[in-house]
């Protein structure tokens, strides 16, 4: 259903609605025959409400398909993440609320470890600090650009973001992180050729951040990606009717949210803060997204049992969230992080819906296994899922005569 069609059908109500996205949560067994970290982690409050709610796994994207954080969120918003395509540079750049213009080349960036030979050993130089992070983006403000103001700004730890500001840049322009170690960082080219101007300042950089870097240890080295520029997108209110708000403790989650309209709530990076500061707004918005970033980064990480206790610790906190009352509920991930991949993946994503107006089905555990056999299907499309929780809470108008 395409979002004219939806905001045809879209009213405002007295009701509310919760999407709770545990970020990386699909998983896989870390032995054959074993559970996934959802499947090992003792929920009773997310079994709960998938005894009473209906169940099943979305599709980020495709079939197949391994997402960015980026569109696996945007699908979740409602917008198709194959027509509504955002570079990472954008979303970083809004979620430090930088004042990024239409004509600003944004780019995600990672201070990183190379070799000698200049090969990269590690894509996150040891997750430096975050006032270390800071003391190199002051370090980087010295690179000059012909007829371009730059702005490198910190973000958390070994992430920054970059903004070329200037006449005729372009954000068709690759990424210069290879993702993965052992290989040099790649050279920025354009993808079109009005790119080539952008390209070349973009690889001048590179280059001039490498020297400024050369003594630092790890972080002596940067990579960049998701370079673009601004879109001009229909918000979430004009859209589905609704006034939504951002809980959100990484500045570049926030940076989507705002992309699609949504109010940023700045919270603490402990799991209980999110709750909290939904808690403290609950009378302001008619939807929330709550963020929980923790879960995919212990993915990444490769810990299945830190992935497992911060599923857990997630889980304890749902009474907190049933106390408030809301009419809709939906629990989910923007996408899977198995452990044993330490990294994102192209598996659907367990998802849970509950609320007063469901059909329940046969599943009584939030899990992989258990999901697959739920009334929502095995491979429920990302972009479905908004429209299915407005339709739960009284939030669509019924088509035609």
């Amino acid at each position: 259903m395409d979002l004219q069609t939806v905001q045809r059908l879209s009213r405002g109500q007295q009701t509310k609605i919760v999407l709770l996205v545990m970020d990386g949560l699909g998983g896989l067994p870390r032995e054959a025959g074993g559970l996934t970290e959802l499947e090992t982690a003792a929920t009773p409050h997310l079994d709960h409400l998938a005894a009473q709610g209906i169940c099943g796994l979305h599709q980020p994207i495709a079939t197949g398909i391994t997402p960015g954080s980026g569109p696996a969120h945007l699908g979740i918003f409602g917008y198709d993440p194959l027509t509504y395509e955002v570079g990472r540079g954008v979303l970083a750049a809004m979620g430090i609320g930088f004042d990024l213009q239409q004509q600003d080349v944004a780019a995600r960036g990672n201070f990183c470890t190379i070799d000698a030979e200049g090969r990269v050993t590690d894509r996150r130089a040891g997750r430096i600090s975050s006032a270390k992070g800071e003391e190199l983006c002051t370090l980087l403000q010295q690179i000059q650009l012909p007829n371009v103001e730059v702005f490198v700004e910190p973000v958390k730890e070994h992430r920054f973001t970059l903004v070329l500001r200037g006449q005729n840049l372009s954000g068709e322009v690759t990424d210069t992180d290879p993702q993965q170690t052992g290989v040099v960082p790649v050279i920025a080219e354009p993808r079109i050729p009005t790119a080539q101007h952008t390209a070349q300042l973009v690889q001048s950089f590179v280059e001039q951040a490498q020297d400024l870097l050369a003594e630092q240890h790890p972080a002596n080295m940067v990579l960049l990606r998701g370079l673009a520029q601004r879109p001009d997108w229909p918000t979430m209110e004009d859209t589905f009717a609704i006034r939504a708000g951002a809980i959100a403790a990484y500045p570049m989650y926030l940076g989507l949210a705002k992309l699609v309209g949504m109010q940023p709530l700045p919270t603490g990076e402990p799991i209980q803060d999110a709750f909290t500061t939904l808690a403290e707004h609950w009378n302001d918005f008619d939807f929330f997204y709550v963020h929980i970033k923790p879960i995919d980064s212990v993915g990444e990480d490769g810990d299945f049992d830190g992935k497992v206790k911060l599923i857990e610790e997630v889980d304890t906190h749902i009474p907190r969230l049933l106390e408030l009352k809301p009419d809709v509920i939906v629990v989910t991930g923007d996408h899977s992080t198995p452990a044993i991949m330490k990294a994102h993946s192209w598996h659907p994503v367990p998802t849970l819906l509950w609320g007063t107006l469901c059909r329940p089905d046969t599943v009584e555990h939030f899990g992989e296994r258990s999901c697959v056999h739920g009334g929502l299907g095995p491979r429920l499309p990302a972009v479905e899922l908004l429209p299915l929780a407005l339709a739960h809470a009284a939030r669509l108008k019924k088509f035609g005569a």
